[in-house]
């Protein structure tokens, strides 16, 4: 997997991604991305894990303060992503490097568990991607924003704006998976909590606090989250804003031709 592979233009705007820094808005949507990942792992117990683009290392610090490992790794290909992971002084962090977004700088079966939070969604070639984290780890946590929805078409420019290429639902992730020889062991569907809304309402679009916008917000989380216990698994997934797997190998690979 040559560098090569992802374009310059593509490595310039990852590199320069973080030199505006919200730190505000990255550390209250890592707080939960954080938990998903706690939640999926519950019952099972991980001794060295690496965080494939970990951005800013937001999450990773979170996890940190609540002991989830004793030891952490991180890649991420933006540059200014890697300088903020240093400044943070995550503890237990081993070592935080630049990569080409392909190929791991790492032995096989280095780690036992990769994270991959909202990242799948930026990747061009989503199965190199794949095949080169099973190599490193044996089990992988992937979390992926719902970006699906009927007419996503029509709304290319909105999600390009965030450098999502690629949408999913939680059947098409799992399509992928299955047909990469990852078998998902637990999963998570999750909305986005009502203080993340009111954070990106009244702070990122600097739109006048108010009552009714708060009531709105609150209303319309409680009616999903009701609509979603009330309708089992496959409403659960069509409501979610986000969804988490734990998954692990299976040895086993579809034939694609």
């Amino acid at each position: 997997m040559a560098q090569e592979i992802i374009s310059s233009n593509v490595k310039a705007a990852y590199d320069e991604f973080y030199q505006q820094h919200d730190e505000a808005w990255r550390m209250l949507g890592a707080g939960f991305k954080a938990q998903h990942i706690i939640t999926v792992c519950q019952g099972h117990t991980f001794t060295k894990v690496l965080e494939v683009g970990a951005g800013d290392g937001s999450i990773l610090q979170y996890l940190a303060e609540q002991d989830f490992a004793p030891q952490y790794d991180a890649v991420e290909i933006s540059e200014s992503g890697v300088e903020h992971i240093k400044k943070r002084n995550i503890k237990n962090l081993q070592s935080v490097q630049v990569f080409d977004g392909y190929h791991l700088p790492f032995e096989d079966n280095s780690f036992d568990l990769i994270i991959l939070s909202h990242v799948l969604e930026h990747v061009e070639h989503e199965r190199l991607l794949l095949r080169e984290l099973k190599r490193v780890a044996s089990h992988l946590v992937i979390e992926v924003p719902r970006d699906y929805k009927a007419g996503v078409d029509s709304r290319i420019q909105h999600f390009l704006a965030y450098g999502h290429i690629n949408v999913y639902t939680p059947t098409s992730l799992r399509y992928l998976l299955r047909t990469e020889g990852l078998e998902v062991m637990k999963d998570l569907t999750s909305m986005i909590e009502p203080e993340v809304t009111r954070f990106n309402t009244y702070i990122n679009q600097k739109k006048p606090k108010s009552a009714i916008t708060d009531l709105k917000i609150k209303l319309e989380y409680g009616l999903k989250s009701l609509l979603s216990r009330l309708g089992g698994k496959k409403t659960a997934e069509q409501m979610a804003n986000a969804y988490t797997v734990l998954c692990r190998t299976t040895g086993q690979q579809a034939d694609i031709f």
